[in-house]
Protein backbone atom coordinates (compact mmCIF):
# COMPACT_ATOMS: atom_id res chain seq x y z
CA UNK A 1 0.00 0.00 0.00
CA UNK A 2 1.47 3.39 -0.97
CA UNK A 3 0.78 5.76 1.62
CA UNK A 4 -1.42 8.90 0.37
CA UNK A 5 -0.97 12.32 1.42
CA UNK A 6 -4.56 12.37 2.10
CA UNK A 7 -7.16 11.95 5.36
CA UNK A 8 -10.03 9.93 6.00
CA UNK A 9 -12.29 10.95 9.42
CA UNK A 10 -14.37 8.60 10.58
CA UNK A 11 -17.18 10.21 13.23
CA UNK A 12 -18.31 7.20 15.06
CA UNK A 13 -15.70 4.44 14.46
CA UNK A 14 -17.63 1.63 16.33
CA UNK A 15 -16.75 -1.79 16.47
CA UNK A 16 -18.25 -2.80 13.54
CA UNK A 17 -19.38 -0.43 10.21
CA UNK A 18 -17.26 1.81 11.60
CA UNK A 19 -14.13 -0.25 12.34
CA UNK A 20 -14.40 -1.99 9.22
CA UNK A 21 -14.29 1.70 7.30
CA UNK A 22 -11.22 2.59 9.01
CA UNK A 23 -9.36 -0.55 8.88
CA UNK A 24 -10.79 0.08 4.20
CA UNK A 25 -9.43 3.54 3.98
CA UNK A 26 -6.01 2.82 6.09
CA UNK A 27 -5.57 -0.40 3.73
CA UNK A 28 -6.04 1.87 0.63
CA UNK A 29 -3.16 4.09 2.17
CA UNK A 30 -4.66 6.95 3.54
CA UNK A 31 -4.24 8.48 7.05
CA UNK A 32 -7.36 7.62 9.58
CA UNK A 33 -8.12 9.41 11.82
CA UNK A 34 -11.03 7.51 14.04
CA UNK A 35 -13.61 9.19 16.33
CA UNK A 36 -15.86 7.95 19.08
CA UNK A 37 -17.21 9.37 22.51
CA UNK A 38 -15.28 7.31 24.38
CA UNK A 39 -12.02 7.38 22.54
CA UNK A 40 -10.54 4.48 24.69
CA UNK A 41 -12.57 1.72 23.29
CA UNK A 42 -10.25 2.21 19.71
CA UNK A 43 -7.04 0.53 21.09
CA UNK A 44 -7.70 -1.97 19.21
CA UNK A 45 -8.98 -0.99 16.19
CA UNK A 46 -5.68 0.73 16.35
CA UNK A 47 -3.69 -1.87 17.06
CA UNK A 48 -4.88 -4.08 14.27
CA UNK A 49 -4.76 -1.06 11.76
CA UNK A 50 -0.83 -0.48 12.42
CA UNK A 51 -0.26 -4.22 12.37
CA UNK A 52 -1.11 -4.09 9.24
CA UNK A 53 0.71 -1.23 8.10
CA UNK A 54 -1.69 1.40 7.79
CA UNK A 55 -1.90 4.88 9.17
CA UNK A 56 -4.24 5.80 11.81
CA UNK A 57 -5.52 7.90 14.67
CA UNK A 58 -7.82 7.79 17.37
CA UNK A 59 -9.93 10.51 19.17
CA UNK A 60 -12.55 11.18 21.76
CA UNK A 61 -14.97 12.78 20.40
CA UNK A 62 -18.39 13.86 20.73
CA UNK A 63 -19.92 14.34 17.71
CA UNK A 64 -22.93 16.62 19.41
CA UNK A 65 -20.58 19.19 20.86
CA UNK A 66 -19.79 21.66 18.05
CA UNK A 67 -16.37 22.55 19.05
CA UNK A 68 -15.25 18.76 19.32
CA UNK A 69 -16.14 17.98 16.05
CA UNK A 70 -14.85 21.14 14.69
CA UNK A 71 -11.18 20.60 16.26
CA UNK A 72 -11.21 17.05 15.49
CA UNK A 73 -12.01 18.06 11.70
CA UNK A 74 -9.46 20.84 11.86
CA UNK A 75 -6.73 18.29 13.11
CA UNK A 76 -7.91 16.15 10.46
CA UNK A 77 -7.27 18.36 7.61
CA UNK A 78 -3.83 20.01 9.44
CA UNK A 79 -2.58 16.33 9.14
CA UNK A 80 -3.18 15.80 5.58
CA UNK A 81 -5.90 17.53 3.66
CA UNK A 82 -9.09 15.75 4.55
CA UNK A 83 -10.80 14.09 1.67
CA UNK A 84 -13.51 11.60 2.64
CA UNK A 85 -15.65 12.06 6.07
CA UNK A 86 -17.72 9.51 7.02
CA UNK A 87 -20.49 10.29 9.81
CA UNK A 88 -21.18 6.86 11.17
CA UNK A 89 -23.08 7.57 14.64
CA UNK A 90 -25.85 5.27 15.60
CA UNK A 91 -28.15 5.66 18.72
CA UNK A 92 -30.22 2.40 17.41
CA UNK A 93 -32.41 2.33 20.59
CA UNK A 94 -35.87 0.29 20.56
CA UNK A 95 -38.44 2.11 23.30
CA UNK A 96 -42.41 2.27 22.81
CA UNK A 97 -43.37 5.61 21.63
CA UNK A 98 -45.69 6.13 25.38
CA UNK A 99 -42.25 4.93 27.01
CA UNK A 100 -39.84 7.41 24.81
CA UNK A 101 -38.51 10.46 27.58
CA UNK A 102 -38.22 13.77 26.27
CA UNK A 103 -34.69 13.12 26.96
CA UNK A 104 -34.21 9.73 25.38
CA UNK A 105 -35.69 11.37 22.10
CA UNK A 106 -33.66 14.34 22.39
CA UNK A 107 -30.46 12.29 23.06
CA UNK A 108 -30.82 10.12 19.52
CA UNK A 109 -31.84 12.66 17.79
CA UNK A 110 -28.65 14.66 18.94
CA UNK A 111 -26.58 11.87 17.93
CA UNK A 112 -28.08 10.25 14.55
CA UNK A 113 -29.24 13.92 13.28
CA UNK A 114 -27.76 17.02 14.79
CA UNK A 115 -24.38 15.30 15.15
CA UNK A 116 -24.46 14.78 11.25
CA UNK A 117 -25.41 18.17 10.62
CA UNK A 118 -22.32 19.19 12.52
CA UNK A 119 -19.91 17.26 11.00
CA UNK A 120 -21.33 17.59 7.13
CA UNK A 121 -21.05 21.19 7.71
CA UNK A 122 -17.52 21.55 8.97
CA UNK A 123 -16.55 19.21 6.41
CA UNK A 124 -17.99 20.70 4.15
CA UNK A 125 -16.31 24.15 4.46
CA UNK A 126 -12.94 22.18 4.50
CA UNK A 127 -13.49 20.61 1.53
CA UNK A 128 -14.94 23.63 -0.02
CA UNK A 129 -12.18 25.53 0.40
CA UNK A 130 -9.94 23.42 -1.68
CA UNK A 131 -12.63 22.33 -4.06
CA UNK A 132 -12.70 18.87 -3.25
CA UNK A 133 -13.79 15.98 -1.36
CA UNK A 134 -16.10 13.71 -0.27
CA UNK A 135 -18.75 13.45 2.63
CA UNK A 136 -20.82 10.28 3.90
CA UNK A 137 -23.71 9.65 5.83
CA UNK A 138 -24.32 5.68 6.96
CA UNK A 139 -28.01 5.19 6.95
CA UNK A 140 -30.15 2.76 7.92
CA UNK A 141 -33.31 1.30 7.02
CA UNK A 142 -34.83 3.40 9.67
CA UNK A 143 -34.60 6.02 7.56
CA UNK A 144 -36.35 4.72 4.67
CA UNK A 145 -39.50 3.74 7.31
CA UNK A 146 -40.03 3.25 10.85
CA UNK A 147 -40.53 0.53 13.14
CA UNK A 148 -42.73 -0.42 16.46
CA UNK A 149 -40.46 1.17 19.43
CA UNK A 150 -38.12 3.27 16.95
CA UNK A 151 -39.43 6.46 16.92
CA UNK A 152 -36.80 8.24 18.44
CA UNK A 153 -34.27 6.44 16.32
CA UNK A 154 -36.19 6.15 12.61
CA UNK A 155 -37.15 10.63 12.94
CA UNK A 156 -33.20 10.88 13.60
CA UNK A 157 -32.49 8.56 10.27
CA UNK A 158 -35.11 9.96 8.41
CA UNK A 159 -33.60 13.73 8.91
CA UNK A 160 -30.22 12.54 8.09
CA UNK A 161 -30.96 11.36 5.11
CA UNK A 162 -32.70 14.59 4.28
CA UNK A 163 -29.61 16.25 5.55
CA UNK A 164 -27.42 13.96 2.94
CA UNK A 165 -29.88 14.20 0.62
CA UNK A 166 -30.04 18.10 0.81
CA UNK A 167 -26.42 18.65 1.35
CA UNK A 168 -25.54 16.39 -2.18
CA UNK A 169 -28.01 18.98 -3.86
CA UNK A 170 -25.65 21.90 -2.63
CA UNK A 171 -22.42 20.58 -2.56
CA UNK A 172 -22.43 18.29 -5.73
CA UNK A 173 -22.20 18.34 -9.07
CA UNK A 174 -25.47 19.43 -11.10
CA UNK A 175 -28.12 16.31 -11.52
Amino acid sequence: MEPRNASVAVVGAGDFIGAAIAKKFAAEGFHVFAGRRRGELLAPLIAEVEAAGGRIEGRTVDARREEDITAFLQEVDRAAPLEICIFNVGANVNFPLVETTERVFRKVWEMACYAGFLTGREAARLMLARGRGNIFFTGATAGLRGGAGYAAFASAKFGLRALAQSAARELGPPI
